[in-house]
């Protein structure tokens, strides 16, 4: 079954815009774990607008006590080290997660909004990628819908990618004629990863309205990261309810 894996980084936001220490990311991934969910994800940024690197590792040490869940550090490995940030390689060597999912966003971006080139990309990516799968971390790459040849991904070592589900998600939010073509991209994306020997992530505007056609068109997804609309859920539906809601629709879809 496809997991899900809760981004707490929208918590981390909220307790940034007053100070202080609450709400904590810690304590919204222990009640998401104690709820279901199947692992976490972190996305500290250089500008530290929400998760802090003191924030990786306190999560970090949490998840330790949960061995069946997956601990996930999304993030850009070309962001050099900034005050308190120490750059994602560091990070991912101080906390050793069991994924590392690579995307290239930049500090001028509200949200990640495009991936890496599975061409143009493979040299630069090549020695990041080998240096974390030395530290026993699980590589994936964040890529748009439309990639064709995934194999050189699979030579330099990428485990798997993480589809970005942005496009997606906006023809759902429109309800437009172009929803099942939008579908059809990410499941042709996800065919030409896994035929080049690569698992298939999944993330970014996923919502409990638009998961379940989702996962019902595209096939084999491995997990699912879901962080703004889940959080937003949790507003109306409480935490432990919006992560249950979110996995009945998972269950639902694969059945």
């Amino acid at each position: 079954m496809t997991r899900l894996s809760v981004n707490v980084n929208k918590i981390a936001t909220l307790r940034n815009a007053r100070g202080g220490s609450d709400p904590a990311p810690e304590t919204a991934a222990r009640r998401a774990l104690l709820a279901g969910a199947h692992g976490i994800t972190v996305h500290p940024r250089p500008d530290l607008r929400h998760i802090r690197p003191d924030d990786v590792a306190v999560v970090a040490t949490l998840l330790r006590q949960w061995p069946r869940a997956e601990f996930n550090i999304e993030g850009n490995p070309f962001a050099p080290a900034s005050g308190a940030y120490p750059g994602l390689i560091e990070l991912v060597r101080a906390n050793r997660p069991q994924q590392c999912t690579l995307v290239p966003d930049g500090d001028n971006q509200i949200t990640s909004d495009h991936g890496f080139d599975p061409t143009e990309d493979v040299e630069r990516l090549r020695d990041v990628v080998a240096e974390i799968r030395s530290l026993g971390t699980r590589v994936s790459v964040f890529v748009d819908v439309g990639g064709g040849d995934f194999s050189a991904f699979k030579r330099i070592g990428i485990d798997r990618v993480e589809i970005y589900t942005g496009p997606y998600a906006a023809s759902a939010r429109s309800g437009g004629s172009d929803l099942a073509s939008a579908i059809e991209a990410c499941a042709a994306t996800a065919r030409a990863a896994q035929a080049a020997g690569l698992g298939v992530n999944a993330g970014h505007d996923l919502d409990r309205h638009n998961l379940g056609r989702f996962l019902a068109g595209v096939p084999e997804v491995l997990e699912v990261s879901i962080g703004h609309a889940l959080i937003g859920d949790a507003l109306e539906l409480g935490l432990d309810a919006a992560v249950q809601a979110y996995l009945d629709v998972i269950k639902a879809a694969v059945e």
